[in-house]
């Protein structure tokens, strides 16, 4: 196996990747709330980890790749707000609390196939563990560090705190999350303000409940992270992801249950995505600049000059390390265009490229090529650099389509360097990078792939009565001089113009 570092949030140190099991690798990753599923920051960092996927898989590991839906209505959300966010959705939308689950998730596993992301492993809900998280809560109980209120269950976060370090991840010491907690409805029946349910109990308003030792409730929004990852990959395992507003309290609250309950920290190696900004700004529904997938594909949003197609979106976001701030803007998503273009056009131009049998090689060219070829591990073997594999992949399209146009001499290179040369583009750009071809057909450049796929979608939508997606894509494929007709026979056709 090649030598991996990667970049350890636990000591914010790059490390050499070692797995506990060798040839194997356990990888989980916070999968989306099944009500924010569409947010373009959750595109952003499911990428990131299907970048980690794809070159774990592509290094020769065996990975289980274990990527949960979050779709129990928690009580507490990540801001700290008291509500049951799945059930009020179904009511502002008069279904079901799980018609709101299979919608949502139908949406992201859409867009997920969009961006060309693989499929993880295993992707467990949390309402199918809720027997396991029951029992983790019973374990925390017995070991001393949680204590039952009125039917709700709380860790105990200052005892905890006495025996093990709490908060090492966001580095925030308990003085610091004292002053940062606010106050909360049933602040009063916790022993202190720091504390948090890993179950809370719940009246008969709530459409999603679960009866448990402690009265009907739902399990904390920390707590099915911890039961899936172990019952999945082991008590302990190699890699958690997330994005970085997960550190605190999401993963801190994580690594406290799992050693309250089985006395063990699960994660060697914890990765965290950085943030996806607009023009400089956090992304927000009050500031406007909120961009949703589809709307950054169509360019209907008053925000953006043109719409981007998704391998130009993936590009865009591979050019940037995923631990660092990246920022949308049209300049940006305009000059990624260009540079997906341009590699999507070496790509095309392989299998038009041959050796023609003689070699008159160089050192010097020979010595050349194969350091590109190289530096493609080089950089994805320093910490996942996508930016700057993609700077190696340019170097080579460069010298690509130089044979394709015979400005260069193919004799200079024996063979055996210019099959490989091919074949590590290749693999580069697809298999580690997730990117293809994008042939153009028509005016507006729409790849047949694509249209099917979009299509797919309102396909889905038009039968589960969704009919604001449905006449939502029409609309925006509208937009980008795409007609689309249903047929009476139930088919759909589309042409350009």
């Amino acid at each position: 196996m090649e030598t991996l570092h990667i970049t350890n949030t636990l000591n914010r140190k790059k490390e050499k990747f070692e797995p506990l099991v060798e040839g194997h690798v356990g990888l989980y990753v916070c999968g989306p709330t099944v009500y924010s599923t569409a947010h373009l920051g959750n595109v952003r960092t499911f990428l990131s980890f299907d970048i980690v996927y794809r070159y774990l898989k592509h290094l020769g590991y065996k990975v289980r790749y274990v990527r949960n839906i979050t779709d129990v209505g928690h009580i507490t959300n990540s801001a700290g707000d008291d509500v049951d966010s799945i059930g009020n959705q179904a009511k502002l939308e008069n279904l079901e609390p799980m018609e709101i689950v299979q919608k949502y998730t139908i949406s992201f596993h859409d867009t997920m196939k969009i961006f060309n992301l693989e499929a993880p492993s295993i992707e467990p809900t949390a309402t199918g563990h809720i027997v396991e998280q029951i029992e983790m809560v019973q374990r925390i109980i017995d070991n001393g560090y949680a204590y039952e209120k009125n039917g709700s269950v709380y860790f105990d976060v200052p005892k905890f705190a006495k025996e093990h370090s709490y908060g090492k991840l966001s580095g925030r010491n308990i003085d610091e999350q004292q002053d940062g907690y606010r106050e909360l409805d049933a602040q009063d029946e916790k022993n202190d303000p720091r504390d948090f349910a890993i179950w809370k109990g719940v009246d008969e308003t709530f459409p999603m409940r679960w009866n448990s030792p402690w009265g009907e409730g739902v399990p904390g929004w920390h707590l099915e992270c911890s039961v899936m990852s172990t019952k999945y990959l082991g008590q302990k395992f190699d890699i958690h992801g997330g994005g970085m507003d997960l550190k605190f309290p999401h993963h801190d609250c994580e690594i406290a249950q799992s050693i309250g309950a089985d006395g063990t920290e699960p994660v060697r190696y914890w990765m965290h995505t950085n943030m996806l900004t607009m023009n400089g700004q956090k992304m927000s529904k009050s500031l406007g600049n909120s961009v949703l997938p589809l709307e950054l594909i169509s360019g209907n949003h008053e925000l953006l000059e043109q719409g981007y197609s998704p391998m130009t979106i993936r590009f865009f976001m591979l050019q940037s390390h995923y631990a660092s701030q990246l920022d949308l803007s049209n300049d940006a998503l305009q000059a990624a265009e260009k540079g997906y273009k341009r590699l999507a056009n070496a790509f095309d131009l392989l299998d038009k490229v041959e050796h023609n049998g003689k070699e008159n090689i160089s050192d010097e060219e020979e010595k050349a090529v194969l350091k590109l070829i190289q530096d493609c591990s080089v950089y994805m073997n320093d910490d996942f650099n996508t930016a700057q594999t993609l700077a190696v992949l340019f170097e080579m399209s460069n010298k690509i389509n130089a044979i394709y146009n015979k400005q260069f001499d193919i004799s200079l290179l024996s063979k055996a360097t210019f099959d490989k040369m091919k074949a590590t583009f290749a693999a580069f750009f697809t298999n580690v990078l997730g990117l293809k071809s994008e042939k153009s057909e028509g005016s507006n450049g729409v790849t047949d792939g694509l249209m099917d796929l979009i299509l797919e979608i309102r396909k889905s939508a038009r039968e589960n009565k969704d009919w604001t997606i449905s006449d939502k894509i029409r609309d925006e494929l509208k937009a980008l001089n795409i007609v689309v007709k249903d047929e009476k026979d139930g088919g759909t056709t589309w042409t350009v113009g």
